[in-house]
């Protein structure tokens, strides 16, 4: 039996007991009485101590030989924080491997990307989670399907096809193995149930994105509207759109705040797109987050307390492309917010792909922006020599911005390049990468904001005194923007 350190099983237990569904998706629990793996929350009753294994993920306790619970949905839960907060070689994999990096270019493109041989990735892997990317990538794929099989009407041909198994065969394996029920058996299931989803228009897919509450909608909904890139976002009453391009087509995504969850409804040139798609939708909303950890970390502070009280469950808006996420941010070097978004309109206008019939464009590729000229664009020439410079080494490689990316390392390459320094790098990673714990102290929004709380206003001052704030530090500065706009 697998056993990690990072699982203290007496104190598991009590989260079983107390059925706290803050914990679902940071551990399961496997029952050895039953064979079945439950998320800590599951409604069903607790079994007896001596008849329970925990472990770090679903595919962990696949690979111990348990099912999944089909009354908790134990892969429907968030995922770990844990990821997002490391920066290590199993963090960066585990959020590679949600990105759908192995379907893509297997076990030795996931080692490529983090700059490690498969082998020893293969290994850390095992050493900590108990499987390799393999196990990982599979409990991933037997989500995929099992969202389709429930969710859709598609032949289960193409659900296989599209969940990124290689044949009919293995497709029905393994549902059989992780669901104890094959996939005609589940879909009548769910009819019977009434379906888990409202049903979505033709062509769309409809999905529920679980949170951890208290999850702050309206603040994350204005962020984003107040930075909505025209022809690519768009915010109508309490529904999100925007454009998405993805590793197979594009497609585009409609995110609306529900009790509980997210309704995200997916429109995809290539249903191969699907699980790549909610992940990075899941990144740009923050949704594995643990807001209670933070706001209670934070809100112990003097100074930030009452701003967190009045905002619990503030998330870090993320992206859904770092690549985009950089081109905006030197966008808006010394101008206002509503500028930025006027220039980048312009821009995917101009350069980026019709993604509909109605105009939508995905936002243009490095590799699109790289070949232009200062004089093309639409800003002082030094910033454009910027623009084009960071875009060259995007298209080149030289810079990576994905959910793999070592924030640091980011922030470090970014100051490389010309026209860029310590904000628009801590800006960048905080957003396109998802870091939690990156402070942006010479912004003047953090800093007007800070000096109102009676703290210091001076950058380096600034950034001692939010020292105490680790490893939370994205999160104070969203709450430090929020302050100046409430």
């Amino acid at each position: 039996m697998f056993v990690t350190a990072l699982l203290d099983p007496d104190f598991c237990y009590r989260v079983a007991r107390s059925r706290d569904a803050r914990f679902d998706g940071q551990f399961v629990l496997g029952v050895t009485s039953t064979g079945i793996y439950c998320r800590p929350s599951c409604p069903a009753m607790t079994p007896k101590r001596a008849n329970v294994r925990f472990y770090p993920t679903p595919a962990t306790a696949q690979a111990a030989g348990f099912r999944a619970c089909l009354r908790c949905l134990p892969d429907a839960a968030p995922g770990s924080p844990d990821w997002n907060l490391r920066a290590d070689l199993v963090g960066r994999a585990m959020r590679l491997v949600g990105d759908g990096v192995v379907e893509r270019d297997g076990v030795t493109g996931l080692a490529d990307r983090l700059g490690y041989s498969a082998r020893h990735l293969n290994r850390q892997l095992i050493a900590e989670l108990g499987v390799g990317p393999l196990a990982l990538a599979r409990a991933r794929r037997a989500q995929i399907a099992r969202t389709l099989i429930e969710t859709t009407t598609l032949p289960f041909a193409d659900v296989a096809f599209a969940a990124g198994f290689s044949s009919i065969r293995q497709f029905n394996e393994t549902v059989r193995e992780v669901f104890a029920a094959t996939p005609s058996a589940l879909r009548a299931k769910r009819r019977t149930a009434g379906g888990q989803v409202p049903a979505a228009g033709p062509g769309t897919i409809a999905l529920r994105l679980a949170y951890r509450e208290p999850f702050d909608a309206p603040a994350l909904w204005a962020f984003l509207a107040a930075r909505a890139v025209p022809h690519v976002e768009v915010v109508e009453g309490d529904t999100y759109r925007r454009t998405l391009r993805l590793p197979h087509g594009v497609g585009s995504v409609a995110l609306t705040p529900a009790a509980g969850h997210v309704r995200a409804e997916l429109t995809l040139a290539d249903l191969r797109d699907l699980g790549t798609a909610v992940h990075r939708c899941r990144r740009l909303l923050d949704l594995d987050a643990d807001p209670v950890a933070v706001d209670t970390a934070l809100g112990a502070d003097p100074a930030l307390g009452p701003l967190v009280a009045a905002h619990p469950g503030l998330r870090v808006p993320g992206a859904v492309d770092g690549a985009e996420i950089a081109v905006r941010a030197v966008l808006g070097q010394q101008v206002s917010v509503a500028a930025a978004r006027t220039v980048a309109g312009r821009l995917a206008e101009q350069y980026g792909e019709p993604a509909d019939a109605d105009g939508a464009r995905v936002f243009p590729t490095a590799e699109a922006l790289a070949e232009l000229t200062p004089a093309a664009l639409p800003m002082p020439a030094s910033r454009a020599r910027t623009l084009i410079a960071l875009c060259t080494a995007l298209a080149g490689g030289d810079l990576v911005l994905d959910a793999g990316t070592d924030p640091a390392e980011a922030m470090e390459a970014l100051q490389e390049l010309p026209g860029i320094g310590p904000w628009t790098a801590g800006y960048i990673a905080l957003r396109a990468t998802g870091a939690p714990d990156v402070f942006l102290s010479g912004d003047l929004g953090v800093r007007r904001a800070a000096a109102q709380l009676g703290l210091p206003d001076d950058p380096r001052a600034l950034d001692e005194w939010a020292s105490r704030w680790r490893p939370w530090r994205s999160y104070a500065v969203l709450h430090l923007w929020q302050s100046e706009t409430s």
